[in-house]
């Protein structure tokens, strides 16, 4: 039965990684030149061309980590049905897989997928500084920083979660 709670969770982990992929693809369709993205009024608010080009290469490792994540994840997959299939007296849940493996290639794929989040996350900032003024900036930060601040607590505090339960999934299963 643990195989199937297994399965389950690497179905999560994909179907989860495969929204967030979404998410960063849209990110990279958007263009952060067009001068009609931006809502700066103040010019000494623009950000500098180096926060556009850390948005893209943010956008990339995010995607980079998420396509990692979700292949180990359906590599495991795999691997558990083709133990399954080589056992066909076994029930339907259940196959020889060498379960330390198992639970080693789950928690790399949950590493690559909190490292896709935070780089998701990275990458959001950029965009809130090039569509509404650098967080430096003196007289137009406050629009910034009130959709930074909620972005840097909740997106940590999830990942400690989701961390939290990988982990204990690793060392009690």
């Amino acid at each position: 039965m643990t195989t199937s709670i297994h399965i389950t969770a690497l179905d999560g982990i994909v179907n989860v990684n495969s929204l967030f992929t979404l998410a960063v693809f849209l990110g990279l369709t958007w263009n952060p030149r067009d001068p009609s993205n931006s809502l700066i009024s103040d010019a000494a608010c623009n950000p500098d061309p180096h926060i556009a080009e850390d948005m893209i290469a943010f956008h990339v490792y995010s995607f980079s980590s998420f396509l990692f994540s979700s292949l180990i994840a359906l590599s495991l997959k795999q691997a558990i049905r083709l133990s399954k299939s080589n056992n066909s007296d076994l029930p339907h849940f259940l196959g020889l897989v060498n379960k330390g493996l198992v639970r080693v290639g789950m928690l790399v794929s949950g590493l690559g997928s909190v490292s896709g989040c935070v780089f998701l996350m990275l990458a959001l900032i950029d965009v809130v500084q090039i569509k509404l003024g650098t967080l430096s900036c003196d007289t137009g930060s406050g629009h910034s920083l009130a959709a930074v601040v909620p972005l840097v607590i909740l997106v940590p505090a999830a990942l400690l979660i989701y961390i939290s339960l990988v982990l204990y999934a690793f060392f009690t299963s």
